[in-house]
């Protein structure tokens, strides 16, 4: 009897803060029109080394984002971070996510915004040599150096300029955010008054 191909399953890291139509219509888009069986959402915790400003805590954000895909099939959320020694790095999350699930191929999902300062990144040619990526476009950059990498796939995902620092500001301001974002999500924000201030 043949094994079962491992479900290749897209990591979408973000502060999520908070999740809205963009994020969801990017993961959708990873989901329907790729080769991945899933998306998952990795909600990241607050680094310590970051200012907290308007950063809502980690479980209000876990439970925004999980509150836009709960009737989703193929996009879940993973809290995965928030149990892992801080600050959180990338390929510490990856090397732990693929031993505690040796039955999905994980892959990572970003912007080409991230391409400017990837060397820096704790082990990032760890994450090259064991890894795909599939990025989104995101305005003002390009895969640059990394376009001639196997690994690197860019797909034609709609560019998306929606942000949260902008859905934020437009709370603070008692503008009607609605549209920005799933309903139980705009909801529970308006509930708790979270932004307002």
């Amino acid at each position: 009897m043949n094994s079962e191909r491992k479900k290749k399953t897209g990591l979408f890291f973000g502060s999520f803060n908070p999740v809205h139509n963009g994020h969801l219509i990017l993961a959708n888009y990873m989901a329907e029109f790729t080769d991945l069986d899933e998306v998952w959402f990795v909600v990241s915790p607050h680094n310590p080394l970051k200012e907290k400003k308007s950063l809502l805590a980690d479980h209000h954000r876990l439970y925004l984002t999980r509150l836009a895909v709960e009737d989703e099939k193929k996009l879940h959320v993973t809290d995965i971070e928030f149990k892992m020694p801080r600050p959180s790095y990338t390929i510490d999350t990856l090397a732990w996510l693929s031993e505690k699930y040796p039955d999905k191929d994980f892959v990572l999902i970003s912007g080409t915004d991230i391409f400017k300062s990837f060397h820096k990144w704790k082990n990032y040619k760890t994450i090259l040599e064991y890894y795909s990526i599939y990025v989104y476009p995101r305005p003002g950059s390009d895969l640059g150096d990394y376009d001639s990498f196997e690994n690197i796939k860019l797909f034609n995902a709609p560019l998306m300029e929606i942000s949260s620092s902008f859905i934020r500001n437009g709370i603070k301001q008692k503008k009607n955010m609605r549209f920005w974002m799933p309903d139980t999500v705009y909801e529970y924000i308006k509930e708790m008054h979270f932004y307002e201030k």
